[in-house]
């Protein structure tokens, strides 16, 4: 059997990198800041078919530890992920807890020094204090062997309960309980100090580390079995990975790049693959993982045999019967898809020779290897990452600048609105007057500068570093002045020696 794993995430804040799915076949998928996270399983079955599991993981950053973990949200982000149904309570209640290395190790120390904390809410210190008072009250007049049930604690709170109360009280024993319960016992201290030397403790520094790693542990397992990684546009995700589960972002690129070609030796971005199917199949081009899905199920290839059956698990059928975008583990069952639907396409146009009528999935790793670790690159000079070599430099049409003149208070959006029009363009502003232009065709660059040469608010030019950069002005303004104190020095000391 082969199985695939294919993981993704969501939500955008955007970290960065500070320079600038017979044999188990896994790979995954992730995506932005990962509140969300998607994991669908592809297992091939003895016909050309494979079956997909999907799955959905809420996730949240730990907050046991010494410092609190802080993120930021657009509001659009919100109103994105609003709109296609994110469960915000979900994730901030029930979130599964996550860490990197470095705040790992942080932990680590804390509880082997007993200066561990909870970084709490209001909410989660009146929990807290409620317990610590019931058990206050109640073991003064309990003997030993005497228990009572604490109820309505949930996540750390399970955790953090228990440390206080054996760290306060030196004959008291806990053990959590289903239902979000936690049971105390009154002790001696010599069964206390039995108790903790026991391997039954819950509590225990490495099962707290456990709890407290959560999604990290299934990443920390993809990173072991060194399968290959699948994405769809995936540089962000792969910045995530590392920043999130691994080490924060190094200041070098080419560490970022050895860093993850370690964690993860083998890469296949869809993005990067897709964009092969395009120019050799000539279907329409788009740019999103469900318009990519869409163009592919469209029986691109009549005549070659049929694409694998791809079917979802009953569990999932949900997703045969219903689109989610924009949801992780949807997304996640997309990217396996096309990843799968693509290398099939390739292997029928890469042979001469009959293909099989059930190729195997080594049979499209195969026919993907000009493609691996070719992570795709937006607006870059290089057109794709690689993170197993030299990135090869690629030529894109000049950049443009825009300035402004007798159209006061104009915005980034009413710039790319005046745009639109002729063609598409990211926009971003240089100075008070002044934005930039960035398209990938050459045509629609030569279009807006023959159109826009006699507009007259608008002055349109092809961006020059030494004549627009507000660095380059500024250094260049220093230096005038400059200059012009030197003059005015030399002439007014002439004057006064005469």
């Amino acid at each position: 059997m082969e199985n695939m794993y294919f993981l993704r995430g969501s939500l955008h804040p955007s970290p960065n990198l500070h320079a600038i799915s017979r044999h188990p076949a896994k790979c995954c998928h992730l995506n932005r800041d990962f509140f969300l996270a998607g994991l669908a399983i592809f297992s091939k079955e003895n016909s050309n078919k494979y079956v997909v599991h999907s799955y959905n993981f809420f996730l949240f950053p730990s907050t046991l530890g010494i410092r609190d973990v802080e993120f930021t949200v657009s509001a659009s982000s919100i109103q994105f992920l609003s709109h296609y149904g994110f469960d915000y309570n979900k994730f901030l209640k029930d979130g599964i807890p996550y860490m990197n290395e470095v705040q790992e190790e942080i932990l680590r120390q804390h509880l082997l020094a007993d200066t561990w904390k909870v970084c709490s809410t209001n909410v989660d210190r009146d929990v807290l204090k409620k317990a610590i008072d019931e058990v206050t009250s109640w073991i003064v007049a309990a003997k030993e062997e005497d228990t009572m049930i604490l109820q309505d604690l949930n996540g750390y709170h399970m955790i953090e309960v228990q440390l206080v109360l054996r760290q306060a009280l030196e004959n008291v024993w806990t053990e959590p309980l289903e239902d979000n319960k936690v049971m105390v016992k009154k002790v001696s201290p010599e069964h206390r100090q039995l108790l903790e030397n026991s391997s039954d403790d819950h509590c225990q520094k490495k099962l707290i580390l456990l709890s407290a790693r959560g999604f990290t542990n299934l990443f920390q397992i993809l990173v072991k079995v060194k399968k290959p990684l699948v994405g769809h546009n995936m540089l962000m995700d792969l910045m995530h990975l590392h920043d999130k589960f691994y080490r924060p972002l190094p200041e070098s690129y080419e560490e970022f790049k050895r860093n993850i070609h370690n964690l993860f030796p083998v890469i296949i971005d869809t993005k990067t693959v897709t964009k092969s199917v395009q120019k050799k199949f000539l279907f329409p081009r788009v740019s999103s993982l469900m318009e990519v899905y869409a163009v592919l199920c469209s029986n691109l290839n009549p005549k070659g045999p049929p694409c694998p059956v791809i079917a979802l698990a009953s569990g999932c059928s949900r997703y045969a019967e219903k689109k989610s975008p924009h949801e992780a583990g949807y997304d996640a069952f997309l990217c396996g898809s096309v990843l799968l639907m693509s290398a099939h396409l390739l292997l029928c146009r890469s042979t001469d020779d009959a293909v099989e009528a059930e190729p195997s999935f080594s049979q499209y790793l195969t026919v993907l290897a000009e493609h691996v670790n070719k992570v795709n690159f937006i607006r870059g000079g290089v057109s794709s990452i690689n993170f197993s070599g030299e990135d090869c430099p690629c030529r894109h049409p000049p950049a443009l600048v825009v300035h402004v003149r007798g159209w006061p208070g104009l915005t980034e959006r009413q710039i790319y609105e005046e745009f639109k029009a002729h063609c598409r363009f990211d926009v971003r502003r240089l100075s008070k007057n002044q934005f930039i232009l960035l398209s990938n065709k050459y045509k629609h660059v030569r279009l807006v500068l023959r159109d826009y040469r006699r507009h007259p608010h608008l002055q349109v030019s092809v961006y020059r570093h030494w004549r627009h950069s507000p660095s380059v002005n500024c250094l260049l303004q220093i230096s005038g002045i400059v200059a012009l104190w030197s003059v005015l020095a030399f002439v007014l000391g002439g004057t006064r020696s005469c």
